[in-house]
């Protein structure tokens, strides 16, 4: 045949399109055999042209993850947002209340909670050099003047 015959460009503008469609369903993480049977080529040519369109694939694959991203973080905040209007609707009403209303357990276990809640929010208690690297007289100094 010709280069410049009409079936032959024809059948090469196909395969294009061919290829396009399948680049875009392998990066939907369509399979090989579903591809195969909806574009009607061979499992082969589907795994060599997987080969030598991989970076077009991972580039719509990370383009679409990424919209999902947005999605999925949208939503969350969205999400955040409405149990942040709850909570203060929730604590708005809690200041309206008064303590003295609760039993004896229920202040026991609210100071327990409030107290685990404060040192969750301020956290363990840290030096900034472990006590065995201090140098010796300084540790004593210190020592004296915690003890005044």
């Amino acid at each position: 045949m010709a280069p410049g015959n009409p079936v032959l460009s024809c059948r090469r503008m196909h395969d294009l399109e061919t290829q396009k469609q399948f680049v875009l369903l392998r990066s939907q993480g369509r399979s090989y055999d579903r591809i195969a049977a909806e574009l009607n080529v061979s499992r082969q040519t589907l795994i060599n042209w997987s080969r030598k369109f991989r970076f077009e694939i991972q580039n719509l694959q990370a383009i679409e993850l990424e919209s999902l991203q947005h999605t999925v973080l949208t939503a969350r905040d969205v999400h955040a947002r409405a149990l942040s209007e709850q909570l203060k609707q929730v604590e708005a009403e809690i200041q309206k209340r008064s303590v003295a209303d609760l039993t004896t357990a229920g202040l026991l276990a609210l100071a327990s909670r409030l107290r685990r809640e404060i040192r969750a929010e301020i956290g363990p208690l840290q030096f900034v050099v472990p006590v065995s690297e201090i140098p010796t007289a300084e540790y004593h100094e210190q020592v004296q003047h915690w003890s005044i």
